[in-house]
C-alpha cells in the first residue's frame, strides 16, 4: 500500500504557472511508475504526464507538451508536475497516481494507487 498526497494547486492567470507536488510514502517506490492525471467538470479523465520513478520512459499528452514537465526527487519521495503557460483550458483536479511496473501508462486503470486530487483554475 502505498498513500500520495497532492498539494500546489490554485488560483492563476493565463500565461502563469504551477508546481503541483505529489507525495509518497508507506511503501517503497523505486520500482514504481508515476502518472499525472486531470480531470475537468464534464470530462472523463484525462492523462496529462507519466514516468518511471528511476526514470526511463516519460509521456506527455499532446495537450500539454512543451508546458508541462513531470520530474522527481528521490530524498523527498515526491514527484512534480511543473506547469508553465497555463491556459484556461488546462482548469480541471489534477491527481496523481502510482503504479507497481517501471513502465508508466496512459491509461488510468493501469495505476494501482492515487491521491486525493488538487485544484487547478486557470482564469482568462
Amino acid at each position: 500500500q502505498v498513500q500520495l498526497v497532492e498539494s500546489g494547486g490554485g488560483l492563476v492567470q493565463a500565461g502563469g504557472s504551477l508546481r503541483l507536488s505529489c507525495v509518497l510514502s508507506g511503501r517503497t517506490i523505486s520500482s514504481h511508475s508515476m502518472g499525472w492525471f486531470r480531470q475537468a467538470p464534464g470530462t472523463e479523465r484525462e492523462f496529462v504526464a507519466a514516468m518511471s520513478w528511476g526514470g526511463g520512459r516519460t509521456y506527455y499528452a499532446d495537450s500539454v507538451s512543451g508546458r508541462f514537465t513531470i520530474s522527481r526527487d528521490n530524498d523527498k519521495n515526491t514527484v512534480y508536475l511543473q506547469m508553465n503557460s497555463l491556459k484556461p483550458e488546462d482548469t480541471a483536479v489534477y491527481s496523481c497516481a502510482a503504479r507497481e511496473l517501471l513502465s508508466p501508462a496512459r491509461s488510468a486503470y493501469e495505476y494501482n494507487y492515487w491521491g486525493q486530487g488538487t485544484q487547478v483554475t486557470v482564469s482568462s
